[in-house]
């Protein structure tokens, strides 16, 4: 059985996989931070080499092309009837949706972004002041995935993680999710009822993501492609879009922020609950060359030191090549 602990034990940290590049005084992309097509990921072992097929390898983003805009990730009003239908058929053909009538205020979303952005706006070494350890989960810092590539991405971020009254509103939207997924899975009700005890006591993040303004954004990456680790992950994108996801027979697909919705997506962990019938799915950040960017992710996940195996065996079969075996989850969030 395999666990975060054990990889980020084999993946030595170094002082640049923490700390970001001041950001506020570069003019041109360092050699650090400039990523070439397909070869600065492509030889990790973390990165499953099923996950990456040979005609969509990494490609740098060019400022004149976009993304393939004709297919269109889900959009569903939870309070819709067969909302958890819809919730089951987007995790299974996507992995990623849209959600409206989600019960949340977009003031709070709204405020906190504005925070995010005084923080990330502040003289490097005032930031460094909250730098994460080197062990740590929360804090200033790298994505906690940088270890795992060659190059840095343009990217820098606040991990939160803890009780509050702002996180028991995500965290009460994620079993709400849950619990639409779980009926979607034509689970019983003592199933269901075991799965939302377990998951009542989640590990849960909270993370603040800044992608600044960028001088080419055509030779570096905000986010490398990458899948979240945990169950689900809710992300507000704000008006300014820079995710990106893969799938199969489109490439990459731009996902444009719906005005007031929010975006779910797939980790690994509901992925292996499901036995491989929820995608988890792959995605990516852009930056852009003057617009500064900032989301807000709030990672849902299992209690810590809980093992996870996939609660619908019978699904195994309908999932060709599919490992059904179990993972432990010790820590927090990949990125």
């Amino acid at each position: 059985m395999s666990n975060l602990c054990e990889v980020y034990r084999k993946t030595p940290l170094k002082p640049h996989h923490i700390i970001p590049l001041d950001f506020q005084s570069v003019k041109s992309v360092p050699d650090s931070h400039v990523w070439s097509d397909c070869d600065d990921y492509s030889s990790t072992e973390v990165l499953d080499s099923h996950l990456w097929p040979e005609s969509h390898k990494f490609r740098i983003q060019d400022e004149h092309i976009v993304p393939n805009e004709h297919p269109s990730i889900p959009i569903i009003d939870l309070t819709d009837s067969n909302a958890a239908d819809y919730v089951g058929q987007a995790c299974q053909t996507w992995g990623i949706f849209h959600v409206t009538n989600h019960g949340l205020p977009l003031g709070l979303f709204e405020d906190v972004e504005s925070e995010a952005r005084r923080l990330f706006s502040l003289p490097a070494q005032q930031k460094m002041k909250a730098l994460r350890s080197p062990g740590g989960a929360t804090g200033y810092g790298s994505a906690r995935m940088a270890p795992f590539f060659s190059k840095s991405m343009w990217h820098e971020g606040f991990t939160i993680m803890g009780s509050s009254v702002d996180h028991a509103r995500m965290k009460a939207l994620a079993h709400k999710l849950f619990l639409m997924i779980l009926k979607s899975m034509g689970l019983s009700e003592e199933e269901q009822n075991w799965a939302l005890m377990v998951q009542s006591n989640e590990a849960n993040a909270l993370q603040l993501n800044s992608y600044p303004p960028c001088p080419d954004p055509t030779r570096t990456v905000g986010l490398a492609p990458h899948t979240d680790s945990l169950l689900l992950t809710i992300l507000h994108q704000s008006d300014s879009d820079g995710l990106e996801v893969l799938q199969a027979g489109a490439g990459w697909v731009r996902v444009h922020p719906a005005p007031g919705s929010l975006t779910i997506n797939v980790g690994d962990l509901m992925h292996v609950f499901s036995n491989g019938k929820f995608k988890s799915v792959c995605h990516r950040a852009v930056v852009k060359r003057t617009h500064h960017r900032v989301s807000i992710a709030y990672f849902s996940g299992l209690p810590c030191r809980f093992g996870c195996w996939a609660i619908v065996e019978a699904w195994a079969s309908e999932v060709s090549g599919f490992d059904s075996g179990g993972i432990s989850w010790y820590e927090g969030p990949v990125s």
